[in-house]
């Protein structure tokens, strides 16, 4: 006989099992994630503000995006998707800064990069060049909209696995700054088949680019926070300047270099590898 305080083993199963559930939805709405204090896990409701309306923020960008570009005005939309990248930036910074890094941050934060980053420059690429190819330019646009949707998958499932050095396959923020830059750059031209051309192989490269197997340089091994010459401020002086200058033609150029170094990285190495088998 066990009395009204002693469990059975299933029912000790199904409270472990519950008590190490990091996040469920309950049926008013609210949140509830575990966290580790002093060791002890500790359940709380609600959701960090700071990080998240940053990325609220990023999220709006992209919506805004599309709907600018859906009205015709090119240069907004694509201004807006820097935007986006800018607060995709800080709101993983905040989190860490602060300390309020969370599971439900990390969801969402995915959700509005696949808006901001892969909806948004695809939606904004089609209105502006590819819409009068019919199939070809949605064709066109959802390789690249896929192709963000499964590099963003594929990101969340290789966290912690992969060397931090390098991204497998070109980042989702980089492709659509590629597209948005494209857009900035050429916005004020009138439609031309160099121009369609130029936009198809920009739009699809960079969606197939971010499912290739590609290693790209994430730059996360740079320290910023140790003592540098003093150039090193004159020469971020110099880059802004440049940027001023010009701010969509530098932006695509730079972006676009960027995801060419992946390819050419990959076709050097293989090239040597090649060389030295012969030798």
């Amino acid at each position: 006989m066990t009395t009204k305080n002693e469990k059975t083993e299933h029912e000790l199963k199904s409270d472990s099992a519950a008590s190490n559930e990091p996040l469920q939805d309950h049926a008013d709405g609210e949140v509830v994630e575990e966290e580790l204090v002093e060791g002890a896990p500790v359940r709380r409701k609600g959701i960090y503000l700071l990080p998240n309306a940053l990325t609220t923020a990023s999220l709006f960008s992209g919506f805004y995006a599309i709907v600018s570009a859906a009205n015709g005005v090119f240069d907004n939309a694509a201004i807006a998707i820097f935007v986006s990248m800018i607060l995709d930036g800080l709101d993983g910074r905040v989190a860490r800064m602060t300390n309020t890094q969370s599971k439900f941050g990390e969801e969402y934060d995915s959700l509005a990069d696949m808006v901001a980053f892969g909806v948004a420059p695809g939606l904004v690429a089609f209105f502006w060049s590819l819409n009068g190819l019919a199939q070809f330019g949605w064709a066109i646009t959802f390789i690249y909209v896929a192709g963000a949707a499964l590099r963003l998958a594929r990101f969340n499932t290789q966290i912690g696995s992969v060397d931090k050095k390098f991204f497998v396959g070109l980042p989702s923020p980089s492709a659509a700054a590629c597209v948005a830059g494209l857009v900035w750059c050429f916005h004020a031209y009138e439609p031309a088949g160099w121009l369609t051309a130029l936009t198809i192989v920009v739009v699809g490269g960079c969606g197939v680019l971010m499912v290739s197997n590609v290693l790209y340089r994430s730059f996360k091994d740079l320290d910023l926070r140790g003592r540098v010459p003093f150039a090193a401020i004159l020469l971020v002086v110099l880059i802004f300047v440049v940027v001023a200058l010009d701010p969509g033609t530098v932006l695509f150029t730079g972006f676009l270099i960027y995801a060419l170094s992946g390819p050419v990285r990959a076709l050097v190495r293989k090239t040597r590898r090649s060389s030295t088998r012969q030798a």
